[in-house]
């Protein structure tokens, strides 16, 4: 089974909260996550893992009456943006959270693990082709 693990971070004061990190705070941030990403592509469970440009490049898109795209944002009252994405694939949820929580505890400033809120959803399959 396929799992979407969708990680969200607080915005903080600037675009990411992690600008204000201190170098070796970063360092250790980005140890934690190679290793969990080898962990993974060792097991066979990592099918992709992406990261996002900062929440100032967000814009929600909708089709104006024309179909062209219409733009909005970025949104600075959203306290909360999604960082990035796992896409894994284990037995079951039970796997999927195990992971989750491993991600959640990425560590932050003086190595603290941040706790970091993952969104753990079952991937479905697409939708029949007329094919």
């Amino acid at each position: 089974m396929r799992y979407l693990l969708m990680m969200n971070t607080p915005r903080g004061d600037g675009e990411w909260q992690h600008k204000q990190w201190a170098p070796e705070d970063w360092d250790a941030h980005m140890d934690y996550w190679r290793a969990l990403n080898a962990d993974l592509a060792a097991a066979g469970e990592l099918v992709a893992i992406h990261a996002l440009a900062e929440p100032g490049k967000a814009r929600l898109v909708r089709a104006g009456p024309d179909g062209t795209p219409v733009t909005d944002g970025p949104f600075p009252e959203t306290k909360e943006f999604l960082a990035g994405f796992w896409v894994v694939d284990v037995d079951g949820p039970e796997r999927a959270y195990q992971i989750a929580a491993r991600a959640s505890m990425v560590p932050g400033p003086g190595g603290a693990p941040l706790h970091m809120p993952i969104e753990v959803r079952q991937v479905m399959g697409a939708p029949p082709s007329d094919a």
